[in-house]
């Protein structure tokens, strides 16, 4: 609708305004497209940041755990005398421990395998057991290669390179297997295996 000036001529009608020219558009949608890609990026940018962040922050994210439960039930149902790593050096942190033992019927296997992050964070498992045909223990031994024999805590150890390179530290008394192995470097792994000993019996 259109309205009369006060000379009574008729106001001239607004035009929409121009479309944008093929140029405009272009640059409008390199804009989008380039805040589009550079999403990503300022994602990765913060999490990169949160990252250093918490790792500056001094929280650790090893969760220690207490192995004793584990323990006490192998030694209460195994037919062998339980041994573990015992009097480790600080940065040893026990991670896991697991047994069969709650499992096992009387003079059935038992298995005990207890983990731990070292002192330069790697991982070196522990495993005892009376029973050959363990999985934990075969997944090891299985195509481990000889490398020898190292004396450690007045008993002399066999060790192997595993079929993933890392160094396994065994010794058998008897049908009793023990072992050490993991991705530590050796001195770590002969320090773990050295620290064997009898569990102590309550008295």
């Amino acid at each position: 609708m259109t309205t009369s000036g006060p000379s009574g001529q008729q106001a001239p009608e607004k035009l929409p305004p121009p479309a944008p020219t093929a140029v405009e558009r272009a640059n409008r949608m390199s804009a989008a497209n380039m805040i589009r890609s550079l999403l990503p990026l300022v994602v990765i940018c913060l999490l990169a940041v949160g990252w250093v962040t918490f790792r500056q922050s001094g929280t650790d994210p090893v969760r220690p755990i207490d192995p004793t439960n584990s323990v006490r039930l192998a030694t209460e149902r195994a037919s062998y005398p339980v041994e573990v790593p015992s009097g480790l050096p600080d940065g040893y942190r026990p991670t896991s421990a697991r047994t069969d033992a709650p499992d096992a019927a009387e003079g059935a296997p038992v298995t005990l395998e207890i983990g731990y992050v070292t002192p330069s964070d790697e991982y070196a498992g522990f495993l005892i057991t009376d029973d050959a045909d363990a999985e934990p223990l075969t997944s090891v031994l299985d195509g481990a290669q000889d490398d020898g024999s190292v004396d450690l805590g007045g008993r002399t150890w066999t060790r192997l390179t595993s079929e993933r390179g890392e160094t396994v530290l065994t010794r058998e008394d008897g049908d009793v297997t023990t072992l050490v192995t993991g991705s530590a470097d050796d001195d770590e792994l002969q320090t773990v295996a050295a620290a064997v000993a009898p569990v102590s019996q309550p008295s």
